[in-house]
C-alpha cells in the first residue's frame, strides 16, 4: 500500500495529510490520528504508516497546547483541566470539520466516513470528542491506552452511537488498566457500541494493536 503525504496548516497548527488510492464510488474512510501528550504528529505518523488501510485518507493534527521543546498536548492537566478539555473540544470539532471539508472538496463524489484513533492522551482525546461530537457524525473510533480526564459540565452531548474499539494493557505503568477500563465502561453506558480488549502490553502501541486497527477500520 502506497500512501502519499503532505503538510499543511489549519488554525495555525501543523497537519500531516495522507492519501491511499481512492475509489470514489465506494465509501472512503477519513482516519484522524491523535498523538499522545508531549508529542508530535510525526510520532503518530510512524505508527499510522504501518496501518494497511484501504480506500482511506488520513490526517495527523498537532495538539493545541504547547508542552515546550516543540512538543504538544491536547489539554492541560491540573486544576483547570475541565476548562482546558472544553477548549480542546472546540479545537477538535474545528479540525474534524476542516478535514471533512478538505477531502469532500477533493473527492466530491465520495461518501466520507470519519474515524478517530489515538494513543494515551490521544486515545483519551478520541473518546472525549466522541462523547460530545456533533456534525459531521463519526463512523468508528479506536483508543489505545486511553482514559477519561475531568469532563466539562456544559458541553453538548453526543448525537449518535459510534462503534468503538478500546485496547489497554494490564502492565501499563502510565495509564493503569482500571482507568482505561472505566473509560470504556463510560462509553458503553453512553450508548456506544464497544469492543474492549485487555492485553498484557505496557504503555505502547504494539504490532498486534496495529493489525487490530487495520482490521477494525477496513471494510469487512
Amino acid at each position: 500500500m502506497t500512501v502519499n503525504y503532505s503538510n499543511t496548516e489549519w488554525q495555525g497548527k501543523k497537519i500531516i495529510l495522507g492519501e491511499t488510492q481512492i475509489q470514489e464510488d465506494q465509501p472512503v474512510n477519513l482516519v484522524i490520528g491523535l498523538h499522545g501528550a508531549d508529542s508530535t504528529p510525526e510520532n503518530m505518523l510512524v505508527y499510522g504508516n504501518k496501518l494497511q488501510l484501504k480506500n482511506s485518507v488520513m490526517a495527523y493534527p498537532e495538539g493545541p497546547v504547547d508542552a515546550g521543546k516543540g512538543l504538544w498536548s491536547w489539554w492541560k492537566d491540573g486544576p483547570r483541566q475541565k476548562e482546558s478539555v472544553q477548549e480542546f473540544l472546540t479545537y477538535s470539532s474545528n479540525i474534524v470539520d476542516s478535514a471533512h471539508r478538505h477531502y469532500s472538496e477533493k473527492f466530491p463524489k465520495a461518501t466520507l466516513q470519519i474515524c478517530l484513533w489515538g494513543f494515551s492522551q490521544g486515545g483519551a482525546a478520541s473518546l472525549v470528542h466522541t462523547l460530545f461530537h456533533g456534525s459531521p457524525p463519526l463512523h468508528k473510533v479506536a483508543s489505545i491506552c486511553g482514559f477519561l480526564p475531568e469532563l466539562p459540565e456544559s458541553s453538548d452531548s453526543q448525537t449518535s452511537s459510534v462503534n468503538i474499539l478500546g485496547i489497554y494493557g494490564a502492565n501499563d505503568d502510565i495509564v493503569p488498566s482500571f482507568l482505561a477500563d472505566h473509560a470504556l465502561d463510560e462509553m458503553k453506558a453512553k450508548g456506544h457500541q464497544l469492543t474492549a480488549r485487555e492485553t498484557r502490553q505496557g504503555h505502547e502501541i504494539s504490532p498486534e494493536n496495529l493489525q487490530e486497527l487495520t482490521d477494525f477500520f477496513n471494510p469487512a
